[in-house]
């Protein structure tokens, strides 16, 4: 079995007590942002499995896209992510 070499970690034990590995991001070519797989890079660059630079290449995001998805984390939880919600938990 062949691994490849990546820089960092090749997973991460969660808070909760959950195991998250680079398996569980999103793929790249992901174009459809869902609740779910936002939270999930969020939580990998908040706990180190990925860098803030390697999310923001590796999915095409704008620092202030993700720093809107993790505001959004950090005062209200992933249910703010969702698009219906955006106004419910957006502050102008």
């Amino acid at each position: 079995m062949y691994l490849k070499k990546v820089d960092g970690p090749r997973a991460i034990t969660l808070p909760d007590g959950s195991v998250m590995s680079r398996a569980d991001l999103p793929p790249p070519e992901t174009r459809r942002w869902v609740a779910s797989r936002k939270a999930k890079v969020v939580k990998a660059v908040a706990y180190g499995l990925i860098t803030l630079k390697e999310a923001l290449e590796r999915y095409q995001l704008s620092e202030e896209e993700f720093g809107i998805w993790r505001n959004a984390v950090e005062l209200h939880g992933e249910k703010a992510l969702k698009v219906t919600a955006i106004q419910k938990y957006r502050q102008l």
